[in-house]
């Protein structure tokens, strides 16, 4: 039986040294992700191919596989490759928690409620055991918990609406975008409209920058060199970013719906640049009740349903993937939207992305066996050797100038 191109694909790319029991072999079943991940990203280049700029060298492998490359995590099974994220067998199947934060772990007698003594994570898996896993998922979600019933979410397409009027797009290298977002999906997302051609404004605010700023900073530096950072207090400079928001051809969001609301910066209440596209990323959708619901890349992929199976249950595929999935599938769409004239909303979560991703069919175990070399993953090519990210507020000034420049 001659090797499905898909799986040899998946063995080189690295992503097989992270799918799978940390005690077996690499888990090769999820091979037709990687081969609709570089579709969509083909689909995202083209979409620029008439405009003069050279994406041939943006790799959809790399993009999915790059961080654990830099980082040398490994597939760990039901621990995520990170560490943060675990699956958790319930009575009735199976569910995620993330416990990412110092916060997350203070909240963990409160989710079994009583004390917790020892390991929080030992504590949890067992008194799951005995409860329904959708009871626990809800309780961790009261508690602001990122946690997910496995395949709890249907696939579902980019939401596009309509918002204010279309205009001609103009060439990439006059796009300005105003990226709010932070960890990695919406930075990929801004990475490959910047890689186009376009000038993208990274806005933090320095009192909660992105969280990725203390971590690795090579992953840093990967998604977020080339774009200018601008750092202002959302409530006291709120008419300054207001401004830059005004004058954006696309902005990219990533907080829950209600954070922008709060300060009358929302989709919803500013009237638009003629042809403005605007990228509303979450993890579970903008509409109740999963706009309330905090998730990140791993927990999202198991709402999605996208994992890989063993006989002792699933385990996770790939490194957070439920993020850089979805960073591509904002960028094609983004590319979709501005060449149709802009004028949009467009909603994506997480969740939906990698149910969508989940609803490929599963390589056969059959055909998934074998002796096909499996490489481990790679960082990314060029890193610690380009550029690196602006530090936080640097570009501020220029920033004013480009936003009165507009105005």
């Amino acid at each position: 039986m001659a090797t499905d191109p898909r799986i040899e694909d998946w063995a080189r790319s690295g992503l097989a040294a992270v799918t799978g029991r940390s005690d077996g072999p690499p888990d090769l079943s999820r091979a037709p992700v990687l081969a609709q991940a570089r579709a969509r990203l083909t689909a995202f280049a083209t979409a620029f191919g008439g405009d003069g700029t050279d994406l041939g060298d943006v790799d959809a492998a790399e993009l999915l596989a790059g961080r654990a490359g830099l980082t040398g995590h490994r597939r760990r099974g039901q621990i995520s490759v990170g560490g943060a994220c675990r699956l958790i067998r319930a009575a009735d199947g199976w569910f995620a928690l993330s416990l990412a934060r110092n916060d997350d772990l203070a909240l963990v007698p409160a989710l079994l409620g009583g004390d917790v003594d020892g390991d929080p994570w030992r504590a949890v898996v067992a008194d799951s055991r005995h409860r329904p896993a959708a009871q626990v998922v809800d309780r961790a979600r009261l508690l602001g918990l990122p946690a997910a019933v496995r395949g709890e979410t249907a696939p579902r397409a980019p939401e596009v609406r309509s918002r204010g009027e279309r205009a001609a797009s103009p060439p990439m290298s006059q796009i300005l975008v105003a990226d709010l977002s932070s960890l990695w999906a919406g930075p990929l997302c801004s990475r490959l409209l910047s890689r186009a051609g376009a000038t993208v404004v990274k806005v933090e605010s320095p009192h909660r920058p992105d969280g990725t700023r203390r971590g690795e900073s090579r992953f840093y530096d990967w998604m977020n060199a080339g774009k200018l950072s601008y750092a202002l207090d959302f409530h006291t400079d709120r008419d300054h970013l207001a401004q830059l928001i005004g004058v954006a051809d696309v902005v990219i969001e990533g907080s829950r719906p209600r954070a922008l609301r709060a300060l009358g910066l929302s989709a919803d209440q500013l009237s638009p640049r003629p042809g403005q596209v605007w990228v509303r990323l979450t993890a579970h959708g903008s509409r109740p009740p999963g706009d309330e619901w905090i998730g990140f890349g791993d927990d999202a992929a198991v709402a999605g349903g996208l994992v890989a199976d063993t006989p002792t249950g699933p385990t996770f595929c790939g490194d957070a993937i439920a993020d850089p999935l979805t960073g591509i599938e904002a960028a094609a769409s983004v590319a979709a939207a501005l060449g149709n004239g802009g004028g949009v909303t467009v909603d994506i979560a997480l969740a939906h992305v990698a149910a969508t991703y989940a609803a490929l069919t599963p390589v056969s175990a059959e055909r998934a066996s074998g002796d096909t070399a499996v490489a481990e993953p790679q960082p990314p090519v060029g890193v610690g050797g380009v550029p690196r990210a602006s530090e936080l507020g640097a570009d501020n000034v220029e920033v004013r100038r480009l936003v009165a420049a507009r105005c």
